[in-house]
């Protein structure tokens, strides 16, 4: 059993999906920090300063809260739909950015000649007439 799961862990597959997963992971920090510190800032400046991370609704407590932190330290039950519309916007961008990959690994990656199509039966009929003449 220890060596069959030696071998299931060395195969190709596994390595490369565990290499995926580690680039991943350091793929989306910087997905995040490039949604939170570069693109929401100039789309909250156009919008008057608004800060996605902040709407929120709540649910719990009497009052306004100035910010998400500050209904969240209150104890306040809130749906974070600030957080939700961040989460959409860095979702996009790792799916462009992963599109954009795979096109340009697929475009680099050399293309199996194809096979020739399988000769139709009209061919198949012609060779064997041709065979037989040669035969004579």
């Amino acid at each position: 059993m220890l060596k069959e799961f030696r071998d299931f862990a060395m195969r190709g597959n596994v390595i490369d999906l565990a290499v995926g997963i580690i680039i991943g992971a350091a793929f989306t920090t910087v997905v995040n920090s490039l949604v939170k510190d570069i693109i929401m800032p100039p789309i909250g400046y156009i919008m008057n300063g608004i800060d996605f991370s902040n709407f929120f609704i709540a649910l719990t407590g009497e009052g306004e809260y100035p910010s998400l932190k500050a209904a969240q330290d209150a104890g306040v039950v809130s749906i974070n739909y600030g957080v939700f519309i961040n989460a959409v916007i860095n979702f996009l961008i790792v799916a462009f950015a992963v599109f954009i990959l795979v096109k340009q690994v697929n475009r680099f990656r050399k293309q199996a000649p194809a096979e020739p199509p399988a000769p139709t039966t009209s061919e198949k009929l012609l060779m064997e007439i041709r065979d037989a003449l040669q035969k004579r």
